[in-house]
Formats: structure tokens, sequence, C-alpha cells
């Protein structure tokens, strides 16, 4: 059977093309008139009236072609064939001679190769007809379309499947869910092989497809997604508008039906009961409750209250959004010796409604707790949360301070043994009766050293002692006023030469270690048991400060630089207690303005009108001229003049022996008997400047030609030495002898030798010279009576 359905399929699609290849050509066989013009070389024009002839313009071949012979396509004829074939049909363009091949001889054209519409659609070529003698074309080159005929090989194919897809539960039936939509690559202008049909092969009855549209929609009403929430639809989209033979592709549509709130919460119980002891902790958790609510998401939310009860005001509850329960909180203490059981009346309700469903409610439910309070052995009660005491300083040890107080809360009533928690060195301050809790000082406090001390008072059950609770205690220490004001500061005061009587020279203040009721009012006076003070007074303000006032008209700093003030201070305590102060007060020197310029002994170097820098500039330029006086007279000691010039130096030198003898007194500083006579000579010196270069040879002279030797002879000799001597350096050489030559006749008139040679010379004519020489006549006078005596 499945045969004979591929056999009538296979012959449908053949007859349907078929038939569209008839009707087609039907269409596109045109009649028209060809003008033929030949032109003959050496010939006239020559016009012939063309015969009418079969133009085809369109061939159609089938796609997909799988026979083993080429397919036939169409068959060209020219007016001009006579069927001598003497006419030659030549095909050029898209595919011609791999595709489409032509006898040139009948024109008759096929398909070698099977073709793919869906490749491409259609192919353009030209056709013409030349004498196969002259290869000259008979006729102009024709162009015709060679267009694929479609066959319905390509299945409908959804390009965006599977799909994923959601709905609100309870939606009405006929709802859109999704459009599907598939695509065929056959031509959808012949026949029916890209005309798509949807179906559903999977989903019903819970949804169906529009066969012409794709559009799948609801098929029930109130679809509940707690029910069900997940269906997997299969769509099926057939071509051949669905006839039997068409292709069919199929795609899977996943559809989750989305929440709403339509199921209101509910208690799974309408009783609930909770143990709570009484020892349980203000604001902690005693316990929690949950109601059911099948919806998801912010549809389940739900706020739980307590509606009413007896434990209203002693317990709260709140909701944890993460769980969906209610957290049940204690507000208040519990006290199983007062009440043992309370009842509460808890409502859950949601919190995101949906008037579409309100039909369904209510949305919320209500349930009975009672909690139960059990008994516990619980510690010592004190009566105060706390405790705030006061004791004076510099009690004596052993004050009483105050007292707590605390009960055993159970029904028992224990007795209660009260004690300090030594944590800290301030509890060791403190001492307590362990049976009547009267706090008392172990030691003398000073509050202005600490004025608060913070302890801890616990007690216990003696029955129990494990159950302890403690208590903060304060004491504060009272001020009693031990404490005498004193000055603010240490001040120091200065009061102006130039000062007028009634002055304010200074303001003081005082302070008090004690608070404000011991303290708040200072007195100042001066020492009354002193004589009374000339020179400065003191005035009280009456606003805790007092003034320093002038006496008298000008102070003299050479006189007195420094005065002193005794000042008396007093305060407002019960008793009054009251020290002294003694201020200095400097005297100093002032602008016309007030503004102090120096004090002490500066002030007399600012008489003079300099200022201490300008002081400060003169010594420093003092001390540098010393320094430069210093070095240069130190250089000017250590200074020697070179004996030897230097072997570069080719100038001119002139070698000066700066030798001064110790006067006339001196004869033994300088041998002068070499000046007088050359002969005292007795070997050639050589020069002093330079270094020789070959040893000197000794020359020895004869005692009677150095006696008998001149002064010109002498110099001659030494100027021969001079040129002769290889030693000197390259350049003139001034030598000086200072000889006086031989005694003359009349004697020398050199003061030398004269301390021990008797002159015979007469001085008695300087007194015959005149008033000028008066002087120098006695001086000799006396010199030669000297002389005589």
């Amino acid at each position: 059977m499945s045969k004979w359905l591929s056999f009538l399929s296979l012959l449908d699609r053949k007859w349907s093309a078929v038939e569209l290849y008839c009707e087609d050509l039907r269409r596109n066989i045109n009649f028209s008139s060809q003008n033929q013009t030949k032109h003959v070389e050496g010939e006239t024009e020559v016009h012939h009236r063309p015969k009418r002839g079969w133009v085809w313009n369109q061939f159609f071949v089938l796609e997909e072609h799988m026979g083993p012979d080429p397919q036939y396509v169409g068959k060209l004829h020219s007016n001009s064939d006579k069927g001598d074939g003497s006419v030659k049909y030549i095909l050029t363009g898209e595919g011609a001679g791999t595709i489409f091949i032509i006898d040139d001889t009948t024109g008759d054209i096929h398909s070698t190769k099977s073709l793919d519409r869906e490749q491409k659609t259609h192919y353009v070529l030209h056709a013409q007809a030349i004498d196969r003698r002259t290869n000259k074309p008979l006729e102009p080159e024709s162009e015709f379309i060679i267009k694929v005929q479609d066959i319905n090989d390509n299945a409908p194919k959804f390009t965006d499947g599977p799909y994923i897809v959601t709905v609100p539960e309870m939606s009405e039936m006929g709802t859109s869910v999704l459009q599907v939509t598939a695509t065929d690559a056959d031509d959808p202008t012949y026949g029916n092989s890209a005309r798509v049909v949807y179906s559903i092969l999977q989903g019903q009855p819970y949804f169906s497809v529009d066969p012409k549209t794709g559009v799948i929609r609801t098929a029930l009403h109130n679809m509940d997604r707690e029910a069900r929430e997940h269906y997997s639809v299969v769509i099926q989209a057939k071509d051949m508008a669905g006839q039997v033979g068409g292709l069919s592709g199929s795609t899977t549509v996943n559809i989750t039906l989305t929440d709403v709130n339509d199921n209101p919460p509910r208690f799974p119980q309408k009783h609930y009961q909770l143990y709570v002891p009484e020892s349980a902790q203000v604001g902690s958790d005693v316990g929690k409750i949950k109601a059911n609510d099948a919806d998801t998401g912010s549809n389940a939310d739900m706020k739980y209250t307590i509606i009413n009860g007896d434990g209203s005001g002693v317990f709260s509850i709140s909701t944890d959004k993460e769980t969906r329960e209610g957290i049940l909180s204690l507000k208040k203490p519990l006290n199983y010796e007062k009440k043992k059981s309370y009842t509460l009346n808890i409502e859950g309700a949601n919190t995101h409604l949906d008037f579409r469903f309100s039909h369904l409610g209510p949305f919320k439910d209500v349930t009975m707790l009672k909690i139960i309070v059990g008994d516990v052995d619980e510690p010592p009660l004190f009566t105060m949360p706390s405790y705030v005491m006061e004791v004076y300083e510099n009690a004596k040890i052993g004050t009483t301070v105050g007292t707590v107080t605390a009960q055993d809360p159970d029904t028992a009533n224990s007795l209660v043994r009260y004690f300090i928690d030594h944590n800290t060195e301030q509890d060791r301050y403190f001492t307590i009766d362990a049976s009547t809790g009267t706090i008392k000082t172990a030691k003398i406090f000073d509050r202005e050293e600490t004025p608060w001390y913070n302890i801890t008072v616990a007690a216990s059950e003696i029955d129990n002692p494990g159950l302890v609770s403690h208590v903060p205690v304060g004491v504060r220490i009272l001020d009693v006023n031990d404490n005498p004001p004193e000055l603010a500061r240490e001040y120091d005061v200065v009061v102006c030469e130039n000062a007028k009587p009634g002055q304010v020279i200074q303001t003081i203040t005082a302070t008090d270690k004690d608070n404000s009721a011991n303290g708040a009012r200072f007195h100042f006076s001066l020492d009354e048991g002193l004589s009374l003070n000339p020179n400065f007074t003191l005035r009280d303000n009456e606003d805790n400060t007092a003034s320093i006032l002038t006496r008298r008209r000008r102070y003299s700093r050479t006189t007195q630089d420094i005065y002193y003030l005794p000042v008396l201070i007093s305060d407002g305590g019960v008793p009054p207690l009251s020290s002294s102060s003694t201020l200095t007060i400097r005297v100093c020197a002032c602008e016309r303005d007030g503004r102090v310029r120096t004090c002490h002994a500066e002030a007399f170097l600012s008489s003079a009108g300099l200022s201490t820098g300008a002081l400060i500039a003169i010594l420093l330029c003092v001390v540098i001229l010393l320094a430069i006086v210093v070095l240069f007279i130190t250089l000017r000691r250590s200074k020697k003049e070179p004996l030897i010039i230097s072997e570069e130096d080719v100038r001119e030198n002139v070698v000066t022996y700066d030798d001064e003898g110790g006067g006339e007194e001196d004869t033994e500083a300088f041998d002068i008997t070499a000046l007088r006579n050359p002969s005292a000579a007795e070997e050639l010196k050589y020069r002093r400047d330079v270094r020789p270069e070959v040893k000197p040879v000794p020359r020895h002279h004869p005692s009677s030609s150095l006696d008998s030797i001149d002064v010109q002879e002498f110099i001659k000799q030494r100027l021969a030495e001079a040129d002769l001597d290889p030693s000197v350096p390259p350049y003139d050489s001034l030598q000086t002898y200072a000889y006086e030559g031989h005694r003359s006749e009349a004697g020398s008139i050199s003061s030398l030798d004269s301390a021990t040679t008797h002159s015979d010379q007469d001085y008695n004519y300087l007194g015959d010279w005149g008033p000028e020489f008066k002087k120098l006549a006695e001086l000799y006078g006396e010199i030669e009576s000297e002389r005589t005596t």
C-alpha cells in the first residue's frame, strides 16, 4: 500500500509540473515578424518581406531530473533553415556548453545536469543562426530565458524551534500562547509546494493551533498550575496544503503555566500549643508558626499578626520573608508566679492580592496559639535596675553610702546574699554587708581626684549560689570646701616708666578645685598685715577678677626695676578658704602707645637709639676687622723672600739683601772688614741664586797680592769671573760691592767704632752756627766734657 502511495505522490507531482509547464508554454509563445536585411558586398541594398516564424523567448526545465538521458528543454528554429543543414545554431550564455547543449543542425536544446531551483531559478542564454559555409549570421542574436521548474522537494522547517513559552494559569480558553512559523524553500508561485498547513500532534486537549497562521492557543478553561505546571506541545507543518504526499516538519513548544494568586493561605492546624520558660529573655525568639500557600513567589508572601488574646501585650510576631514563617518574640518578661499561660489568635494573610480571583477567598486564615509559661528557679531580682548613691569627700572609712535590695522571685522566697564583683580597682574602695546589702566606704575619697565611682553588686540565693543577678551602682562623691583659691596662672606684670597714677596694668583671675557651690565667688585684696603700698593697689571687680593699678607717676629702672605685690584671694565656701600669692612687677621702657620696648639692662643700650640687631651687626664688623688685622700681621711675619729666583723667570733680576745692622752699637752683626778691603775675600764665592753645575775649584792667592789689589782690578776680576762662569743664568745679574776704598788721610766719617776710638775733632765751632744748632753744640759739648772728665 505504501508503495502505491509513493507512486501516486510522484505521479501527482509530475502531472502538476506538466500542467504548469504546458500552461507557461501557451502563455509565453509569441508570434512576431522579423525584418531581415542582408548586405552583400558590391550589391545594392535589397528589401525582402520576411516570413513569419516561431520565436522562443522562454523555456522550462524540471528540477531534480534523475533520468539516464539528457532532459529535453526546447527547440530553436530560424526561418532561414530549409532543412538542408546549411544553418548552424550557436548557444551562448549561462550554462551554455556545460549545463545546456544544442544540436547545431536541428536547434534542439537539452539539459545535461540535474538542476536545483533553490540554488538558481533561471538561466539567461543567447541563440544565433549562422551560415555554416560563410559563418555569417543569418539573423540577429536572440536572448531567451530557461526557467527551472519547481517540484516539491523541500519540507517545511521551523527555524526558531524548539520554543519555550509561558502562559498564566487560570487563563481563559483561547488565550494566545505563541505563533510558530515554518518556512518552505520551494517556489510559492507554482502549485502547492510551498503552501504550509499547521496541525498539533501532541498537547491536546490542552492546546490548539490555527492551521493557517500557526497561532497556539489554550483549549481548556482554568488550567491550574498547582495541578500541572509544564506541557510539551508538538506542532507539525505540512506543504501541498496538507494533501497526501506533501512533505512535513515538526517542532516542540514547551509551555509553562505561571503562577497567579489563586490559593489563599491555610494553617495546617486550628490550634497550637507552645511552651516558653519564664527565664526567656526579653526580645528573644520563643517560637515559630507557618501557614501554607500553594502559590509561589510574591503570590505566596504573607504577613502574620496577633489580632487578639490576653498575650498580645507580652508577645509580638514578625514575618520571615525567606521562609514565610511567623516569628514569635517576647516583649515583656514572663513570671510563672503571676501568670502561667497566654492565648493568642494569629492571622496569616497574603500581601499581594489578585482581585480577579477574589471569589476564591478570603486570602487569609486564623489559628489559635496557647502559650504555657514554664516555672524556672530564677536568680534574685533587684528592686531597681540600677542605683545611684552619694557620699561626701573626706568622709571617714566605714561611712554608709547606701543600700541595695534583692528578693527571690520564686515561691520559695529563699534568702539572698550580697557581694561586690571585684573586677576593677574601684570595686575595692567599697564594702557591702552580705545580709543587708548596705554599702560602706573603704577609703577616704578626694572629689578633685575622682568625682565618680562605678561598682557592680551581685546577689545570689543562699540555697542555690549558682543563680546570680547583677546590678550597676554609681557612687557620686560630693564636694567639700577643702581647696583654697589660687591664681589662674603665672602672670608677667609689666609697668611702663611713663605710667600714670590709676592706670590698670594687669587683670588677674583665680581658680578653685572645688565645685561652684564652694568656690564660685572670689574676693581679692591686698595683705592687710603689711603697710600701705605706695606704688600699686588692687581693685576687686566683683566678677571673679581683679585689676592691678599704679599709685604714682613715673617709674625708673635705674632706681628699682622689680616690685613685689602680695595678693590675698578668698572663696565663698563654708568655711571660706583663702590663699596669698605674690605678683612680680617689672619696670620696662615703653613706646608712647604703651607697647613694651625693653626691660632691664637692655634699656641702656636702647637709649642710644640702637636696636639689638644693629648692636649685633656692629660687633660682628669689629670682630671681622680684628681678624683681618691679625691675619695680615701673621702673613707679614711669616713671609720670606726667596733667595733663588725661579729658573723659569727669564726677566732681569736684582738681588737685594735687606740686612740691617743693629745700629752704631752693633759691631758684631756684620764683618765690616770685607766692605773696607776686598782682600778679606780669600776665595772665590759663587752666586747663591743659581746652583753650579761644575764643582768649584778653590783659588789660592798669595797674601801679598790680596793686600796690594786695587778696587778697579777687583771689579774687573769679578766681571771676568761672571762672564766665564758656566753656572750663571742666561740673563744679566747686578752685583753690588760696597767697597769704600783705602783709608783716606782725612779718615772715615762713619760713626762705627766711635764708642771705642777717641776722636780729636773739636766741636766748639758748632756754637757759631746759630741758634738752630744750639742743641747740637750743647750735646757735643757735654760729650767732650765727659771725655775730659
